[in-house]
């Protein structure tokens, strides 16, 4: 039997011609092709049997894995062969054709065609089993209006894991933890000079860093001004002048800069003092000591500068991402290193209106009650600023969202095992939930597990869909 069928082959090489044969293989291959897989002489034929029902799809001539929803030819021109209900992979009684490919469901819904389960650019116009055994999927009325709309059995459901949640109003709020630094109060930093040139006379036992006492005593000094001043503010005083500070030689005094004291002592005595103390004005920390005794100091020459630390500032680093969502007034926490266990409460007073270049972050100052001097300046300090809306608005669970980095998408439950994508517009992002300024409204139901699974198949169907239609157009 083997050996007639490699005669006949040999013969056909000989009858055609070396040449000839290879020039006219593209026509002649599919007719040898069915000769050798015909029956052998003497081998009895059995007829196939003739396909019957509707066209379900066209497949390539040559059976190879191409197939089209309507009719359609080769890139040599040859046409598409059909394939029949009963030609097509099924383990159901083909059923007879009823002329009429509109079916309905139970729920009496319309039913326009059945998709593959797996994706694949295969429709039927009658339901079927792929080669796997799995039924194809049901397309209804309407549903192509909305090809993105997931569908899910109940079952499946359960399986997957998907979970709800329900969109409501609430504050979101989150921490921001940044880093930041200890410094004093500038508007507490009071300067020492003096208002005429004086000499210096019997500095204090007072150096850099140590703490003062508003009314102690700084420094003596002497000033030939002054005294001229001070002169004939007395000399007033002894010809029966009122002693009033507000007018003539004591207004005169108090303009250069003498103490309350020193005024009253003048009033009182009717004479000038040899040398004036002088007083601190403030309590807090010597941050510079420039007063020497015997130095000669100009009007305006800093001899003392003292920082009052009852009240400090924290300077906190923060990145510009964050630095929107930060407002004037929130609370924010400062923990100190060496302070371990101890928080300090204040609150945000100031947004400084730049960011730094290098670092590309803005400068946000907190306000700290200091009244034990526990804090210092320089200290380094970790900073957690409540941030957020103060407002109630509308939220939903962070897993709800799902970002692809161009659109954020967020799943709506329309029961039924139906689940809508819908596009959402942002706002502040919380510790648990984000703020939804539109595509959400409260009350809807969003799903916060498993979303990512009914993205993909979203996209599936939304690409079925499109497909289906480019199939459709002549």
């Amino acid at each position: 039997m083997k050996k007639s069928k490699f005669l006949l082959l040999v013969t056909s090489f000989a009858i055609a011609g070396g040449g000839g044969f290879v020039a006219g293989t593209r026509d002649v291959a599919p007719e040898l092709s069915a000769f050798l897989s015909g029956p052998a002489l003497g081998e009895t034929v059995t007829p196939r049997p003739v396909p019957t029902g509707e066209v379900i799809y066209y497949q390539h001539p040559d059976r190879l894995p191409e197939y089209s929803a309507t009719p359609r030819s080769t890139s040599d021109g040859r046409s598409f062969r059909t394939v029949r209900q009963s030609e097509d992979v099924s383990f159901e009684p083909v059923k007879p054709s009823t002329g009429n490919s509109e079916a309905a469901s139970s729920d009496g819904r319309k039913i326009l065609y059945y998709r593959n389960p797996m994706g694949l650019p295969d429709t039927s116009k009658v339901p079927k089993k792929d080669s796997m055994g799995m039924d194809y999927i049901p397309v209804y009325e309407g549903d192509e209006a909305d090809s993105s709309v997931v569908k899910v059995s109940l079952g499946k459901l359960q399986r997957t894991g998907v979970k709800t949640a329900t969109a409501e109003r609430s504050v979101v709020a989150r921490a921001v933890r940044v880093p930041g630094t200890v410094a004093f109060d500038e508007r507490l930093i009071r300067i020492v000079s003096m208002r005429a040139d004086s000499f210096i006379e019997d500095v204090a036992n007072v150096t850099t860093g140590d703490r003062v006492t508003k009314g102690d005593r700084l420094f003596q000094f002497y000033s030939k001004e002054i005294a001229k001043a001070g002169a004939e503010y007395a000399t007033e005083l002894r010809s029966g002048g009122k002693p009033d500070l507000d007018v003539g030689g004591a207004l005169q005094l108090r303009n250069l800069g003498v103490p309350e004291e020193t005024i009253r002592s003048i009033t009182r005595n009717r004479a000038v003092p040899r040398s004036i103390p002088y007083l601190s004005p403030t309590d807090g920390v010597v941050l510079e000591r420039r007063a020497t005794t015997g130095m000669m100091a100009e009007a305006g020459d800093v001899l003392f500068r003292i920082a009052d630390a009852s009240r400090i500032w924290v300077i906190a680093d923060v990145p510009e991402y964050d630095a929107a969502s930060v407002r004037k007034g929130a609370r924010a926490k400062v923990v100190v290193r060496n302070l371990p266990g101890k928080t300090f409460d204040g609150a945000v007073d100031l947004i400084y209106p730049e960011v730094q270049m290098q670092t590309r972050t803005a400068k946000v100052r907190i306000e700290l009650p200091n009244p034990d001097g526990l804090l210092l300046a320089n200290m380094y300090a970790e900073v957690e600023i409540e941030s957020g809306a103060s407002d109630p608005v509308v939220a939903v669970p962070n897993s709800a969202i799902v970002d692809t980095g161009q659109r954020q998408v967020v799943f709506v439950d329309k029961g039924d095992g139906r689940f809508e994508p819908r596009d959402v517009a942002l706002g502040v992002r919380g510790e648990d939930k984000t703020e939804v300024t539109k595509g959400i409204d409260v009350g809807d139901r969003v799903v916060v597990s498993a979303n990512f699974l009914l993205d993909a198949e979203s996209n599936l169907n939304a690409a079925l869909s499109a497909l289906g239609t480019s199939e459709a157009q002549p």
